[in-house]
């Protein structure tokens, strides 16, 4: 058996699969059922000691060229798939040359797609799924990446404290530029919306999603998503010698929407008027979840990392108060984990840790006491809400570490959501125990 394998470091060396099959022959112990997206190639899944790969078989070109661009967009801080070799030069018994294999490892807590709108209502997911492409393919095209494949086949989501957040998968048909023209830009954004429209239409001819929904409709406002938080992070905006004020809030908004301004560029055409300019390529996203891990080592995504702060400066709040004087972030972040967040997220059994990321726990946690209290009138114990989430919500919530072929044609997980996503009648059906209302 021939064959060469690239590969990082930290992960198996693959050596005992068989490497001198086309991938679509493949019978071994490690092979994985597990849903997929529309591929245009043929891809598996293996396991190794409780972590799952990807292998995609495609012409070598092609599988050299995501490995790097899959390894650029990781550098570059954009969601994606993590890259973890290329197997090419594979032979078969009798000399003939097998196309290449692309490894990745599994996104932990990603759901595809599909498995989303069988999952929940069209409603709770219109706004953070076309949110969530938006700033992906703004984060693609300030780090001047060309997708052209931008589809819901080629996206994973992953869940963000009451929001999604989309990953990249497929880069084989991507170009890497210094910087897009505005063209290259709405090239990408038209296919996007054409690959997404006939993605959902076939969704509904399948009957996962209701027929009142229009993808073109859809597409229309993904068009003017994009174009406003493009135009909010690259426009050159002009101020007065007396509005200070509003370069202030420029980059507040910036902030607000996750990114972040490293140095920007102030320039005076004519005497009392001032232009502020911003380069893309300075433009950063991810700003909470880099102060939450520098203070507490947690890994999480920026909402869940924001919504995580947040509540450790009211703990701080509150904490100052009974201690009678002011306290380092140092010392709050650290008893914020030791008597709030790590408590938390021990009240959830063993079994049941694979149904949400513990920065999502913890958040849906925050969401289901602040609803108990407001039904209460009056604050209940953070812990005592803790429990109540796991008996009557998370139990009934699908695993989501790692997804199943066979949830992808289950409709019965329709209705069971989190309290944050959940509209009333959903969740009093859940709590009843009756079947949820079907009306996706």
């Amino acid at each position: 058996m021939r064959f060469q394998l690239t590969a990082r470091t930290g992960h198996p060396d693959f050596l005992d699969l068989p490497w001198d099959e086309p991938l679509s022959a493949w019978e071994h112990d490690r092979l994985v059922a597990m849903p997929m997206g529309i591929h245009r190639h043929v891809v598996r899944t293996v396991r190794y000691d409780g972590r799952l790969y990807h292998l995609k078989e495609l012409p070598r070109r092609y599988a050299e060229r995501e490995w790097r661009f899959l390894r650029h967009l990781t550098v570059e801080g954009v969601p994606c798939v993590r890259v973890v070799g290329v197997v090419s030069r594979r032979d078969t018994p009798e000399g003939e040359r097998l196309d290449a294999v692309l490894i990745t490892e599994h996104l932990e807590f990603s759901v595809p797609y599909r498995l989303l709108f069988l999952r929940q209502e069209h409603r709770t997911l219109r706004d953070p799924m076309l949110d969530a492409l938006v700033h992906l393919l703004v984060r693609l095209h300030i780090n001047g990446f060309l997708w052209g494949d931008c589809s819901l086949s080629n996206t994973l989501f992953r869940r963000d404290a009451g929001a999604l957040s989309a990953y990249v998968v497929d880069t084989e048909t991507g170009e890497l530029h210094d910087e897009l023209t505005r063209g290259q830009r709405q090239m990408d954004v038209d296919l996007a919306i054409e690959k997404c429209a006939g993605e959902l239409l076939d969704l509904q001819a399948s009957g996962v999603l209701s027929p009142n929904v229009d993808p073109i409709e859809l597409g229309e406002e993904l068009q003017e998503r994009y174009d406003g938080l493009w135009a909010e992070l690259t426009t050159d905006e002009v101020f007065g010698a007396d509005e200070r004020y509003r370069m202030h809030d420029r980059l507040r908004r910036i902030n607000d929407l996750g990114y972040d301004v490293d140095e920007l560029e102030l320039v005076q055409d004519e005497p009392g008027v001032t232009r502020m300019k911003l380069k893309t390529c300075v433009l950063e996203p991810g700003r909470y979840s880099r102060i939450l891990r520098e203070r507490t080592g947690l890994e999480a995504q920026d909402n869940q990392a924001r919504r995580l702060l947040n509540d450790m400066h009211n703990f701080g709040a509150w904490l100052q108060q009974e201690q009678g004087g002011s306290l380092p972030d140092s010392v709050i972040a650290h008893r914020w984990l030791e008597r709030s967040f790590e408590p938390t997220v021990a009240t959830v059994p063993d079994e049941l840790r694979g149904r949400r990321e513990p920065a999502e726990i913890f958040h849906e946690v925050l969401e289901h006491w602040y609803r108990l209290s407001t039904e209460e009138g009056a604050d209940l114990d953070l812990f005592d809400a803790a429990q109540h989430y796991v008996d009557h919500v998370l139990r009934r919530l699908p695993e989501e570490r790692v997804v199943t072929a066979a949830e992808d044609e289950d409709d019965d997980l329709v209705g069971y959501l989190p309290d944050a996503l959940a509209d009333t009648g959903k969740l009093r059906a859940v709590e009843l125990g009756e079947e949820p209302p079907q009306d996706r």
